[in-house]
């Protein structure tokens, strides 16, 4: 029996020892002129018990209590046999299923965070006529019981990429899933993630400042049902022949504008108003990927837009968040197509000149790219 794995031209030996029962059956079929059905997918194998027919085939009973020594050889070596057609050589990775948003985010509200909490930056605090202007004039102060969940935020945005968390691959390989389409998973690391838009072959070395809160988020975008269609259109549109962009670059720049706005009390009114916090950074983060799609697209942006237009989301990310986050409710609730149609509410006066046109734009790194909007203003 022959096996290609996905686009590896693997191949196993006609006849594995993982299934001499197969074999056998289909030597049989043969010398009785028939041919053999066609192979079935290594996930089939695994999943619909055929390994377990076959041996019960060969003379073992329907209800024995207990599996074969061969059988369960078997299942091992076709299990092995998925890891490597996956590309991940050994790992378990490709074989763990999709976490969702919420498993994830219970993991991060009971792991030891205690290292993570110690780096994160105590907001300035204003002292003299600044404190009464921003007292009288400036956003409200975040309720005292949504302050832990703040500060579980920046923590996680503190929390760097695990080769050993569990959870932190798992949120990884269902990113790559998600967004490839694939049901395969891939390797940690490798070209894969450049062509996702990181920009190398390690996707840590891209969250410096944003830590695992940068993958959250777009954990949280591909895994909601409702954003699904978004992301894997921005995605889309990351690939385009001339507009193409960075994707995963992008969002942890979004990520990082999120942070920053509730490191500076922005958000405070809607996080007070719902009662949430890491909800509402989700839905902002949401909100402001579907703003920049919608000015990439209407305006025929490129590469060389990229520095300009993220000013322009921090500015409106600070400014209007409510207005920002009605939009990415009027999204969701008819349909994402029709909707994308419509012009973006803020648009670049300059024609999206922020970069002369032979000035090429290099996205090496999240911290790389210095925002610069009011005073000293830093993002953790």
């Amino acid at each position: 029996m022959c096996f290609r794995g996905g686009g590896r031209g693997l191949q196993l030996p006609a006849c594995s020892a993982a299934a001499p029962a197969h074999c056998a059956a289909a030597e049989r079929a043969r010398r009785a002129g028939r041919e053999a059905p066609p192979p079935l997918p290594i996930s089939a194998l695994s999943q619909n018990g055929l390994l377990q027919a076959l041996v019960r085939e060969v003379g073992q009973p329907a209800g024995a209590a207990e599996i074969s020594e061969d059988l369960c050889r078997a299942q091992e070596e076709w299990e092995a046999v998925e890891e490597i057609q996956s590309g991940l050589g050994g790992t378990s990775a490709s074989a763990a299923p999709p976490i969702s948003f919420n498993e994830a985010l219970q993991y991060f509200q009971t792991a030891d965070l205690s290292e993570c909490r110690k780096k994160v930056r105590a907001t300035a605090r204003r002292q003299g006529l600044a404190a009464l202007v921003r007292f009288l004039f400036g956003p409200p102060q975040l309720q005292p019981q949504l302050q832990g969940e703040r500060e579980l935020a920046l923590a996680i945005a503190q929390c760097g990429l695990d080769d050993n968390e569990r959870v932190h691959m798992r949120i990884l390989q269902t990113i790559y899933k998600k967004l490839t389409r694939s049901r395969l998973g891939c390797p940690r690391y490798g070209a894969h993630w450049e062509e996702l838009g990181f920009q190398g072959a390690d996707p840590g070395t891209d969250l410096r400042g944003t830590g695992m809160l940068g993958l959250m988020q777009m954990l949280y975008f591909v895994m909601d049902s409702q954003t699904l269609p978004l992301a894997q259109e921005i995605f889309k549109l990351s690939q385009h022949e001339t507009q193409n962009f960075p994707f995963c670059i992008m969002s942890v720049n979004i990520t990082r504008i999120v942070i920053q706005a509730l490191r500076e009390e922005r958000l405070s009114r809607e996080c007070n108003r719902r009662q949430q916090v890491i909800a509402v950074l989700n839905d902002l983060y949401a909100a402001a990927f579907l703003q920049l799609y919608r000015v990439w697209k209407w305006q025929h942006k490129t590469i060389v837009d990229s520095s300009f237009l993220l000013k322009e989301l921090e500015l409106s990310t600070k400014k209007k968040p409510k207005q920002l986050l009605k939009s990415l409710e009027a999204y969701v609730n008819r349909s994402p197509t029709a909707d994308s149609l419509q012009q973006p509410f803020f648009s670049s006066a300059s024609g999206g000149s922020g970069s002369q046109p032979n000035e090429e734009i290099h996205f090496t790194g999240v911290c790389d790219l210095q925002v610069e909007l009011e005073g000293e203003a830093r993002l953790i």
